[in-house]
């Protein structure tokens, strides 16, 4: 076989699998109906700040490149899983939004995405129970 097949085919699985370990963890963290709900009323809120926080030349260059693609990711138009999958289909794009959110205040700090924050107060309290932040 060709060097170049194996190298395919390679690649191929190496995507595979990465795919897999991705849908695990997905599983592991599956949010509740009502947390999903919830966050459905936030997204707006949540879209424009994390093009504030991707903007915003105070914050370090690593964690300003994550929300960049995180927000090139919320653009394109198919997904990580399939939104035929009840449940996790949807649910993707929420957790992966979380984890990007948590990396971003344990480098940039709580206040950072706060200052930003578009929306009320008692929809910022909302934000940070649900991704976890307010531990």
């Amino acid at each position: 076989m060709a060097w170049w097949w194996q190298t395919l085919i390679g690649v191929g699985v190496a995507l595979l699998l990465t795919w897999v370990v991705l849908l695990i963890v997905l599983l592991a963290a599956r949010p509740g109906k009502s947390q999903l709900t919830e966050a459905l009323r936030l997204l707006p809120d949540l879209l424009r700040l994390l093009r504030r926080l991707a903007a915003d030349r105070n914050l370090p260059r690593g964690v300003r490149v994550r929300l960049g693609l995180l927000l090139a990711y919320l653009a394109l138009p198919f997904d990580l899983i399939p939104d035929f999958i009840p449940v996790l289909g949807y649910a993707d794009d929420a957790i992966i939004t979380m984890v990007v959110l948590r990396s971003t205040v344990r480098r940039a700090g709580l206040d950072a995405v706060h200052r930003h924050w578009p929306g009320t107060d008692e929809g910022f309290a909302a934000l940070t129970r649900l991704t976890g932040l307010d531990r």
